[in-house]
């Protein structure tokens, strides 16, 4: 038998498999050396990739289907490997909304971290939304700063949500976003680790379980498993994919002069520059260090932007 379905689940090796819309996981391991062509991507196979398979009847763990193939993706998420400066890893495919975790405190926020993020939803054109967690003791205890976020955030045209697992604040304006069952959207929810993403995923489905799923895989547990990626269905519709906090998140593919295309109120303000292309550093007449002067752009973001040039040298 041969079929195509969407990889709802990563193990290393192993994968689960689902007919998206409908959800009917069956096992599956990886045929020979499927790669992307031109891909360097440290992981070939992607939950939400879209693929091709062989399979008997009835596939099992211990029959399993064999994926053939990669479908063309409409989108991912990719960042640069920690370990190996020149491969990446894809953290996700054709993703309708990028959902990504933050909160202010507990941890601290690193702002240059969360602007990585957004620079490479752009790229690929994936939309995105932040999500504020633990915004109950924000609230209280850091009132400005809260604030400010939504001042740097909301004015770069990022939608700006403020939950807390805790209390359920924002938890029904994020399931809202996460859509509708004929929608069946398939969101992504990144993050660091410890703001709060699994509690967040229970919020808005109790009967999910991010971190036991209800197809066992317990016999594959082992030295893959700290790099689970792994899609849930929500009970009101759409899916998750909920991927491990992550430690860092480094730019692929992008050349300096690219990266202020990439922050849409810098790249609206350049059309006003003196000089084209302008790097926005030292050029006399640039209209996007004139905005950052009188407030239209925000410090943070273009100190963010900064670095990620610092960064593009560091790698060449």
């Amino acid at each position: 038998m041969t079929g195509t379905a969407t990889v709802v689940k990563n193990a290393g090796s192993h994968y689960l498999l689902s007919h998206l819309p409908v959800w009917d996981p069956f096992p599956a391991v990886l045929k020979g050396r499927v790669r992307l062509s031109g891909s360097d991507s440290t992981n070939p196979v992607a939950v939400g990739d879209r693929v091709s398979y062989d399979c008997p009847e009835s596939p099992s763990m211990e029959n399993p289907a064999a994926i053939v193939g990669i479908l063309d993706r409409k989108n991912h998420l990719v960042r640069r490997s920690t370990n190996l400066s020149r491969q990446s890893h894809v953290i996700a495919a054709n993703i309708d909304m990028a959902f990504i975790v933050v909160t202010l405190h507990f941890p601290d926020i690193k702002l240059p971290f969360l602007d990585r993020i957004l620079v490479t939803c752009e790229v690929y054109g994936i939309p995105a939304t932040i999500v504020l967690n633990k915004t109950d003791i924000m609230a209280q205890e850091f009132p400005e700063e809260l604030e400010d976020f939504h001042r740097i955030y909301e004015s770069a045209g990022y939608p700006v949500i403020e939950t807390s697992a805790l209390t359920g604040l924002g938890v029904d304006r994020l399931r809202d976003a996460v859509g509708s069952k004929e929608e069946g959207r398939v969101c992504l929810f990144s993050g660091e680790s410890g703001v709060g993403k699994s509690s967040l995923i229970k919020a808005l489905d109790p009967s999910l379980d991010p971190k036991v799923g209800s197809i066992s895989m317990a016999h594959l547990q082992g030295k893959h498993t700290t790099s689970l990626y792994e899609m849930y269905p929500v009970g009101t519709g759409g899916f998750i994919i909920d991927s491990p906090g992550l430690r860092g998140f480094g730019l692929v593919a992008l050349e300096k002069e690219e990266i202020a295309l990439y922050f849409p109120e810098m790249l609206k303000a350049s059309r006003d520059c003196r000089f084209t292309p302008c790097t926005h550093t030292h050029e006399p007449g640039c209209a996007v260090k004139q905005a950052v002067e009188d407030g239209l752009i925000s410090a943070e973001r273009y100190n963010s932007y900064l670095g990620m040039l610092e960064d593009d040298k560091k790698f060449r």
